[in-house]
């Protein structure tokens, strides 16, 4: 156990004053586990009557458990201790950085000159041109813009001067309808007024038809009558008398 504890120190690097006390502070502690190793295989509890055994137990248990516990206050002691080293180095190494780092980068400056001018030439005409290129495309996308909203405009201006045509076509077509109804209304009351005239007349024509019919025939029968009434009387040959008969 203490062969392998030392392993471990060495493995780890240490300097030696460092290692050697580690080891005093957990060699001990490796001599009472190898011990307490083989007590406690002698301890065997095989039914309730092995009082003697259990509490051997107890005691070997608790005897490790003060040990295990001295251990970790141990281990815990000697990592704050190495945590305080550690920022002590920490503060000291960052305090000289700051002095040297400065003083190294200007040489490094002085040392770079014409590769850290010429690189600098390069983000100069890499941002210059990059601006050029931004102002352009915004150039662009303005003039796309401009033309975009000339567009919108000029087709609602066609829009509305289609709507006025096609409003006026349909004023148009709507007027020339009535225009039409209007005249074929007309003629049909020209029409009506002219077969009304024309059956006026054929009405009143068929009437002094009849009339002038009815004339006729009565001065017809009247004739007749008197025709008759004539062939009824006789004539005197002396004095040209007519009688009846």
């Amino acid at each position: 156990m203490n062969n392998q504890l030392q392993l471990i120190v060495k493995e780890s690097g240490l300097e030696t004053t460092k290692s050697q006390y580690i080891l005093d502070k957990f060699t001990n502690y490796f001599e009472i586990a190898a011990e307490w190793e083989k007590k406690a295989k002698d301890i065997v509890v095989t039914d309730e009557s092995n009082k003697v055994e259990m509490q051997l137990a107890r005691v070997g248990r608790l005897f490790l458990r003060d040990k295990r516990i001295s251990i970790e206050k141990a281990r815990i002691e000697l990592k704050e201790q190495s945590l305080r080293e550690g920022k002590a180095i920490d503060g000291i190494a960052n305090v000289l950085k700051a002095l040297i780092v400065p003083i190294e980068e200007y040489l490094e400056n002085q040392e770079r000159f014409v590769e850290i001018k010429a690189a600098k030439l390069a983000e100069d005409k890499r941002i210059n041109d990059e601006k050029m290129a931004e102002e352009e495309r915004l150039a662009l996308e303005e003039a796309q813009r401009i033309e975009n909203e000339r567009i919108r405009v000029e087709n609602i201006k066609l829009k509305e001067e289609a709507e006025f045509r096609e409003k006026k076509i349909t004023e148009e077509r709507i007027r020339a309808e009535a225009e039409i109804i209007k005249a074929e209304e007309s003629a049909r009351k020209a029409k009506e007024e002219t077969d009304r005239s024309a059956r006026v007349a054929k009405e009143k024509a068929d009437k002094e038809l009849a009339t002038e019919r009815i004339k006729l025939e009565a001065e017809r029968l009247e004739k007749a009558r008197i025709q008759k009434l004539l062939d009824e009387q006789i004539e005197c040959p002396f004095c040209h008398k007519r009688f009846n008969k």
